[in-house]
């Protein structure tokens, strides 16, 4: 008899606990509900947004905008001929697309990824390109691996499209660049 009133009692105490352990929860749903992120209660902004409103606010309902500031585009020292394209500047990424007998040639300090096709290095002198993914230098003629970010720093270097290769090259370029 002792063992069927100490299961009994054991069984009451799990039920209970399950039952007050279930209110608890109800009742914290309850609190929770609209301040879930997304919804209309509770938006998601942008740091651009809020910055405009505190610039609002700051300057009593004017919103201050600022321009982008122009970058200085290195002069050619000759003309371009007329299979050149004109030499890009921005700190953002350009997708270039360079066809067979083209050569894609970085200002100082611009960065290549190729994305698509298989791209050599060129060089007018000895010195190389800096792979910075492997840690290597990369002389002119050797293969410029995909998907790995070349740095060039001097004018003059560049890439172009292996020969042999009927398809272009597609390259993700930051900084300066002439497409000849």
């Amino acid at each position: 008899m002792k063992i069927v009133w100490k299961v009994s009692m054991a069984t009451a105490l799990l039920a209970g606990s399950l039952w007050a352990g279930s209110l608890l929860n109800n009742t914290a749903d309850g609190a929770s509900v609209g301040s879930q992120p997304g919804t209309a209660d509770d938006p998601v902004v942008t740091k651009s947004y809020v910055d405009q409103q505190i610039q609002k606010a700051l300057q009593g309902g004017a919103i201050a905008t600022q321009a982008p500031s122009a970058t200085a585009t290195p002069a050619p020292t000759k003309a371009p001929a007329a299979t050149e394209a004109p030499a890009q500047s921005s700190d953002a990424v350009d997708i270039v697309d360079v066809k067979p007998g083209q050569t894609l040639i970085a200002g100082a300090g611009a960065e290549f990824i190729v994305r698509a096709g298989k791209a050599v290095i060129y060089s007018q002198d000895v010195n190389g390109v800096a792979d910075l993914t492997a840690g290597a230098d990369l002389l002119n003629g050797q293969a410029a691996p995909s998907n790995h970010l070349l740095s060039f720093p001097r004018e003059g270097r560049g890439i172009q499209v292996q020969e042999g290769q009927t398809l272009g090259l597609v390259v993700m370029v930051r900084g300066s660049y002439t497409l000849k």
